[in-house]
């Protein structure tokens, strides 16, 4: 999906916690945003329409839970559900990108930074979400911008 310059906004969907990122507008790097907690669907959707339109939000970046075969299973399933929604609810389209070890590369860069069990568990969301959309981020770049779906 070839994009013209705009913020990226990638989620690492949990079921308590969303954690988020935005790109920059050139999309090259990327920044953490506060975390959102989780409420009811219609409040989640509220925040994030919200969120598109604040810092003009031209895709949103859905991290797919894969099993490590590479296969999806429920989660997946869930995300994809998710990312219809978000899309009828706000008209900004979403990709899925693959999530594999987001979340174990989160962890690695927390603890090698020090970081006290308290810290890394409060930023251990958003750390995934900025890790999720720089990996999109540099393949889009690597890719002249023509990435295929997972």
């Amino acid at each position: 999906m070839e994009l013209s310059p705009g913020r990226v906004l990638a989620l690492d969907l949990g079921q308590r916690r969303i954690g988020l990122a935005l790109s920059d507008p050139l999309g090259i790097s990327a920044q953490g945003l506060p975390t959102l907690q989780r409420q009811r669907f219609g409040e989640d959707m509220a925040a994030l329409a919200a969120l598109a339109q604040q810092h003009q939000v031209k895709l949103w970046l859905i991290g797919l839970p894969r099993h490590m075969s590479g296969e999806e299973g429920r989660q997946a399933q869930a995300a994809r559900r998710f990312g219809a929604a978000l899309t009828r609810h706000t008209g900004v389209p979403v990709q899925f990108w693959d999530e594999r070890l987001t979340t174990v590369e989160a962890q690695r860069v927390l603890t090698e930074a020090g970081a006290s069990l308290s810290t890394r568990q409060r930023a251990i969301d958003r750390l995934s979400a900025v890790v999720l959309l720089q990996s999109y981020l540099d393949a889009q770049r690597q890719s002249g911008g023509n990435l295929e779906e997972p």
